[in-house]
């Protein structure tokens, strides 16, 4: 019988301060190609602008270990962004849906802050700007 509680289900945040999702992984069979995170990246979308948080610069970095251990130190738009607490859990979430990905995780941070000077040609264009 499995003895895991509420606690194995829930979010974690690892010593770094990172949201972490998924297990870490030990295998090197295959690479995961940064560019394959970015175009997962791509896909997921700022819920109160509608433009992905790639091309908002919102992704400051992206590191993949020799395992295919993700990390990601990403920002917000605001410090006061109300999906503060939950979006970079739905980050990690999507990325690790990537094959071969072993744990993901995904730290916020504000420094430097967010402007829209980050901003891909793209994202100014659909937001007008």
């Amino acid at each position: 019988m499995d003895n895991k509680d509420l606690s194995d289900f829930m979010p974690k945040a690892n010593t770094e301060g990172e949201m972490v999702y998924g297990d870490i992984s030990t295998s090197s069979d295959i690479k995961v190609d940064k560019n394959l995170i970015i175009e997962k990246l791509i896909l997921i979308k700022d819920p109160e602008l509608g433009i992905n948080i790639y091309d908002l610069g919102l992704i400051y970095d992206v590191n993949i270990d020799d395992f295919n251990n993700v990390k990601i130190l990403m920002t917000l738009t605001t410090v006061n962004c109300p999906v503060a607490d939950s979006f970079p859990l739905e980050v990690a979430k999507q990325t690790s849906e990537l094959e071969g990905i072993g744990q993901v995780g995904v730290k916020l941070t504000f420094e430097p802050p967010w402007n829209k000077d980050m901003m891909s040609e793209d994202a100014r264009l659909a937001l007008g700007i």
